[in-house]
């Protein structure tokens, strides 16, 4: 495997009084043996179904390409209905495998149906899609475990109400279900309409179940090998398998994050080099959010921990926030994601000889100016004192996208148990659920709507 994680930068070696001293590492290794027990001993149990996703699918597999291969012959189109972990991983997976302009190519080249991921309910963004897609040729794959999230579900009525008025009984060919199995909404609705199902894992939340159908069937919908992403996360899990940080790189990027954050650094940048890359970053940001983001630990005490994500992209953000990662407030640790080969090469042609400071580039590739632009910004940020870490990823591929993807979910795993706090739930979230639904006038809800007309409103002087 050819992922490997370099983190001198975040060390007192390179940073100096700023970095992390041996000593203190040192210090913090039996909390991170405690921190990979924990997670080991749990591994399958509560919410850690996806720790199995590398290993108890093969039956799912095989009924997933099938049903890809029949959805590339029928339909021009894959629409994912979803949100939160349910997009971010498809849409990741996607742009990282995929031509960056794959629903522009000709079908011959695509060899499948156009991608698309409606993710939110803004009723213009929706009214768009169908001036781009006949619903009559389109596959729309709605996912969600409960069945009740309302963003997908009304995303559902509204595509179903469509299909219902266009093809009759013949609706139901066009949807696809991922849900729970054996509770919920969406599973009654897929059994008495007739929708082809896929079933989420019950121990396996939204943000881990990129791994699962959730991810694997959109995946395979458009030509992305999922056995190999499968085998690469499994490869990942099994080289992960110590305690020791020297040969698990997951719980050195936990330990790193952790001492970190007792340090004042809040706030988590991914910054990757390449452009396919760029939405791992917005999936990883869910991630590490919502799991590490907690007001209480596992006893009840008030701790409010959890570390902000924020993506970049390089170079393109070299000219939009590497200005404050080297001169703000030192509250940071960047993560590059560093390319070792891409996929394409160009090169600079010869030209401007009456410019130096453009000539210099003639001769050169692309690709020698975005890895020499990344060196140059770590070096950079380094000499600042600012913390940084690389994960090399040797290609992008399958393989080495799934071998990724269980990285970043084990890391954040180990990280909740050094937070001593429960990294699968989100309650946060879960309020502001309760609001929306007090103000539809949801059955159930009246004590939260009441709550909210009491609540103080706002001043005039304060509106301007």
């Amino acid at each position: 495997m050819s992922i490997t994680v370099n983190y001198n930068n975040m060390m007192q070696n390179a940073l100096g009084d700023r970095g992390i001293g041996d000593k203190e590492l040192k210090a913090h290794l039996p909390l991170a043996k405690s921190a990979y027990e924990k997670v080991e001993e749990g591994r399958g149990k509560g919410m850690q179904g996806w720790m199995d996703s590398p290993y108890d699918q093969a039956e799912v597999v095989k009924a997933i390409k099938a049903s890809a291969r029949r959805i590339r012959k029928n339909f021009e189109n894959f629409v994912v209905l979803g949100i939160g972990g349910s997009a971010l991983g498809p849409i990741a997976v996607f742009t990282a495998l995929k031509h960056y302009y794959y629903n522009e190519l000709p079908k011959k080249q695509r060899k499948g149906p156009r991608f698309y991921v409606v993710d939110n309910v803004d009723p213009e963004r929706m009214n768009a899609l169908f001036d781009i897609i006949n619903v009559e040729k389109t596959c729309f794959n709605v996912i969600t475990k409960s069945g009740a999230t309302s963003e997908t579900m009304s995303q559902y009525l509204v595509i179903f109400d469509m299909l219902k008025q266009k093809l009759g009984d013949k609706a139901k060919d066009h949807i696809i279900a991922t849900t729970s199995s054996n509770k919920g909404n969406l599973i009654k609705l897929a059994q008495k309409e007739g929708f082809e199902t896929f079933f989420i894992p019950g121990r396996v939340g939204g943000r881990f179940s990129e791994l699962s159908p959730v991810g694997l069937l959109p995946a395979a919908v458009v030509g992305i090998d999922i056995s190999q992403m499968l085998k690469g996360a499994k490869d990942m899990d099994r080289r992960c398998r110590s305690h020791s940080i020297a040969k698990n790189p997951a719980l050195a990027l936990a330990v790193l994050q952790y001492i970190s954050m007792k340090q004042g650094k809040n706030i988590s940048v991914m910054m990757p080099y390449a452009d396919s890359l760029k939405y791992i970053a917005d999936w990883y940001a869910q991630l590490w959010a919502e799991s590490l983001g907690k007001e209480t630990d596992k006893q009840g005490n008030v701790v409010n921990v959890g570390q902000t994500p924020v993506k970049a992209l390089g170079v393109t953000d070299q000219h939009s926030q590497v200005q404050l990662y080297n001169e703000g407030p030192y509250d940071k640790v960047i993560t590059f994601l560093e390319v070792g080969t891409f996929r394409s090469e160009t090169v600079i042609p010869q030209g401007c000889e009456e410019f130096p400071d453009v000539n210099f580039l003639c001769g050169h590739t692309l690709n020698e100016l975005i890895t020499n632009e990344l060196y140059a910004t770590r070096y950079n940020l380094t000499r600042r004192g600012r913390a940084n870490y690389t994960i090399h990823i040797d290609q992008i591929d399958e393989y080495h996208i799934g071998a990724l993807l269980y990285l970043l979910q084990l890391q954040t795993a180990y990280a909740g148990a050094m937070l001593n706090i429960d990294a699968y739930d989100q309650p946060g979230v879960e309020g502001g659920k309760d609001a929306t639904y007090a103000l539809f006038g949801r059955k159930g809800y009246e004590d939260k709507a009441e709550e909210m007309r009491s609540a103080k409103p706002d001043e005039e002087k304060y509106i301007v």
